[in-house]
């Protein structure tokens, strides 16, 4: 059981606070509602940006590394399409210095010309270096296209184009700031081995004095119904064949979402796993193969992805993928099969809650899609799973008008 306690500021700010007595390092993890979806579809990029740019100096804060270097703390960021996450990890009698520097930074960043060069010239190699110039690297450019197409959830975190970032100026850059990074849209969680009344007090301090914004957090649109397959080859550069087959999967708040997510461990989750051990083990058509869902907060994709064996059909690799699920689906599963994957499911979840930094951000998200305390529930949504349920998400998932695949082919 994960105890924790819920404050909110007056200015929207949404405070949780889990007390950690088995380690002296906090943790302040500062999650904003803010990710790739809430972008103009012509001004792409800019949620990952800012990652970058709440890195580069803030309004009273010229150089948030080194300030925080000093008391023995370090940190990081990451971006997805729904949520833009910062974290900290600090010895706990220093607290005091994460509170201000994440509340300085939240208050104003230093808009500079010169700040903003310097961080969009970074977010633009990293866009060449891992999208354009690394093999398979644009994959997720085409599968969300043909997957979401014209959604929010259709371009990467780093945006639809290079060109997007590259032209974003001063003012984009202000007010996208002020419309999503504003205490109203956050919520922050420290574990540590705290008072609730001190960390409270100390949160009030250097947030409550940092003013409501006009958060313009659009409605998320239907995902438009899919009725029959999508299909792209490519021909490109890279070392070998590789197939990519994604299918539209529902929501994070569903009650399928449990049972899709073991179906996934069902197929490729280890070396038990039915891919392994009725496919892979043997060596002839692929060298990888593997099969996990993305995990968005609203639909998200039930992915297989595929490396082939060099000289081996498109067509056998993909006959085969669709044999082996039919095969779940027709012959279904035993108890036995069924609760292995639960229990190692069930490892995992509890090992990541054991990691203070994990912890944090996993409360932060339950926060903000179905209320913190249902983290001590997740468990046992899992453990409800029956059979039946595997195979009746299965043969809703299993569609082929329900998929998109890419067929990336070695430019040889």
């Amino acid at each position: 059981m994960i105890n924790i306690e819920k404050f909110e500021l007056e200015n929207g700010l949404r405070l949780i606070f889990h007390k950690d007595e088995s380690t002296p390092i906090a943790v302040v993890n500062t999650l904003y509602n803010v990710g790739s979806k809430d972008e103009d579809p012509e001004r792409t990029g800019f949620a990952h940006l800012f990652e970058h740019l709440m890195f580069g100096g803030s309004v009273s804060i010229p150089d948030f590394d080194t300030a925080l270097q000093f008391t023995g703390g370090e940190n990081n960021a990451f971006t997805s399409n729904d949520i833009t996450n910062f974290y900290i990890t600090i010895p706990s009698q220093n607290i005091e210095t994460a509170f201000w520097l994440e509340s300085d930074r939240m208050l104003e960043l230093d808009f500079s010309q010169k700040n903003l060069d310097i961080q969009r010239n970074v977010v633009i190699e990293e866009f060449k270096e891992r999208y354009l110039n690394q093999p398979y690297g644009d994959v997720w450019m085409h599968l969300r296209k043909m997957a979401y197409r014209d959604h929010p959830y259709s371009w990467p975190t780093i945006g639809k184009d290079i060109s997007h970032i590259e032209g974003a100026s001063l003012e984009d850059v202000k007010s996208f700031f002020y419309h999503f990074y504003a205490p109203n849209n956050a919520i922050i969680v420290v574990s540590g081995n705290l008072e609730s009344q001190y960390v409270f007090d100390m949160v009030k301090k250097w947030f409550g004095g940092i003013e409501k914004r006009d958060v313009k957090i659009k409605p998320m649109p239907p995902i438009p119904a899919q009725t029959k397959q999508n299909r792209m080859v490519l021909k490109k550069d890279v070392p070998y064949d590789a197939l990519y087959m994604a299918f539209g999967m529902c929501k994070k708040s569903d009650p399928d979402f449990y049972a899709t997510d073991l179906l996934s461990d069902i197929l490729s989750n280890g070396r038990s796993s039915r891919f392994y051990q009725n496919i892979l083990t043997k060596g002839e058509v692929f060298t990888e193969l593997d099969a996990y869902i993305t995990g968005e907060i609203y639909e998200g994709l039930f992915m297989i992805n595929a490396v082939l064996v060099e000289g081996e059909s498109m067509e056998v690799a993909e006959h085969m993928i669709w044999d082996e699920i039919n095969k779940l689906i027709n012959d279904g599963i035993s108890e036995y099969e069924l609760q292995k994957v639960k229990n190692k499911l069930e490892s995992t979840k509890v090992f990541s809650e054991i990691n203070a930094t994990s912890r944090a951000y996993l409360i932060a998200m339950y926060e903000l899609t179905d209320g913190a305390d249902e983290i001590n529930h997740e468990i046992e949504k899992y453990r409800k799973v029956t059979v039946d349920d595997i195979i009746k998400v299965a043969k809703n998932l299993f569609r082929p008008e329900n998929s998109s695949v890419l067929e990336y082919f070695a430019n040889k």
